[in-house]
């Protein structure tokens, strides 16, 4: 049977588009969850929040991100990547042990302190507030705060074979030490403890190198 011309003209007319998706930044939709997850933290964060945050819906979130955790974990990792990673290789360059440990401590108080952003370091957070159940996250927080100690360890080994510490430097005690008080200024910036009371860590800092 011949189909007429209308016919014809129907079924070969294009569709109307029903629309695509509108389309996101994905770098600046995971900088929206890494605000919402810094200030409230992973337990108290809701989907909701982080859909209203990123501007997504959650069938977008889901199959983009995937679940709360995974978000989490890469909200993590990009909390790291942008804002430690300068200051970790300006410590690892800099050629006097003394101002790099210096010049390291007076820019993590600036991060921590930061009017822009939650205070407190958001990985160190994690770290005393996410459930034990959570093993995943835990084992990578773990995995993040080791790495830092690891990158003291590797400088004050460094300092000591280029003659900046003592031979008998406990490198291990030292780099655990520093950590220790890394990790301090991050709890006294989220409770509240004015910057001006913590002013002076960057020199007291540079003292602990001779022990």
């Amino acid at each position: 049977m011949k189909e007429t011309k209308n016919a014809t003209q129907k079924k070969s007319a294009p569709k109307k588009s029903v629309g695509r998706p509108k389309e996101f930044d994905r770098e600046q939709a995971l900088g929206k969850a890494l605000q919402v997850f810094w200030e409230k933290g992973y337990v108290l964060t809701s989907m909701s929040e982080l859909c209203k945050a990123m501007r997504i819906n959650a069938p977008s979130l889901y199959a983009t991100f995937g679940n709360k955790k995974q978000l989490f974990l890469e909200a993590l990792n990009f909390y790291e990547e942008k804002y430690w990673t300068a200051p970790c290789q300006k410590f690892l360059n800099e050629k006097d042990i003394k101002k790099a440990v210096e010049t390291f401590f007076a820019a993590a108080i600036e991060i921590l302190y930061s009017q822009k952003n939650p205070c407190g370091c958001m990985t160190v957070l994690a770290a005393v507030s996410i459930p034990f159940d959570e093993a995943e996250i835990h084992a990578r927080v773990q995995e993040l705060r080791l790495q830092t100690q690891e990158m003291f360890l590797s400088r004050f080994k460094q300092a000591v074979l280029r003659g900046q510490l003592a031979k008998e430097t406990d490198c291990e005690a030292l780099a655990v030490a520093m950590n220790t008080l890394l990790e301090g200024v991050s709890v006294q910036a989220k409770s509240g403890i004015p910057a001006a009371s913590i002013q002076n860590i960057p020199q007291i800092a540079g003292q602990m190198l001779i022990f």
